[in-house]
Formats: C-alpha cells, structure tokens, sequence
C-alpha cells in the first residue's frame, strides 16, 4: 500500500487519510481513486483471486508534451517501472506508459502542439 500511496502521489493524487487497508483519492473532476489491501478484499469476498496481466488501467492527461516526459522522468528516478518511453503517437499524442507497484499499466499523455 505505501508504495502505490507513493506512486499515485507522485502523479498528484491526494490521499487525505492514512488508512492501512483502504485508501481513497478524489481527483479535481471528482472520479475517486481506492486502493484496498489484498486482505481486506479477501475479506469481502473470499473467492478473489489476484488478476494475472494488468488488472486495470488508468490514464493521465497532463499539461502538456514537456510534462509528459517530466512526469516519467520523476516516476521512474523514483524507482518504478517504464512500460513504454514517451513518444510522439500517431494520433496526435505525447504519450509514455509506467507501471504501479502491482503491474498496472498507467498511461501519461498530452496534446501534441502545433
């Protein structure tokens, strides 16, 4: 847990509350992003299995081309993994993908400018 904390921080996810096996952050256009401890989800459901590949996938949009690279630069300096190195999409898109503590791939993109 306190690695993804650190992770999803990083992308500038604020988690108010400090909890050990459920966590939540809101960001500004309101979609709440929860973590839970495996025990705790084995807890509610006992038949959960941890997903094998990537469970799920989240996607950033960041200010601009630059802060793509910037936002990779710091995530994988502070010791997380590069999926993808940022790179000029043919859909018109700065694009770069790393991945969370547990293999989630999480995507950083903006605009290509004119």
């Amino acid at each position: 847990m306190k690695e993804s904390i650190r992770f999803y921080q990083l992308l500038g996810l604020d988690f108010p509350n400090s909890g050990e096996d459920h966590i939540e952050a809101t960001t500004p256009g309101g979609l709440r992003v929860m973590l839970d401890a495996e025990g705790l989800i084995k807890q509610i459901d006992p038949a959960w299995v941890k997903p094998v590949g990537h469970a799920m996938m989240l996607g950033f949009l960041c200010e601009s081309p630059r802060h793509v690279d910037e936002a990779f630069s710091k995530i994988i300096s502070s010791g997380f993994k590069a999926k993808k190195p940022p790179w000029d999409a043919f859909w018109g898109q700065r694009y770069a993908s790393v991945l969370d503590p547990d293999g989630n791939a999480v995507d950083l993109f903006a605009p290509l400018l004119d």
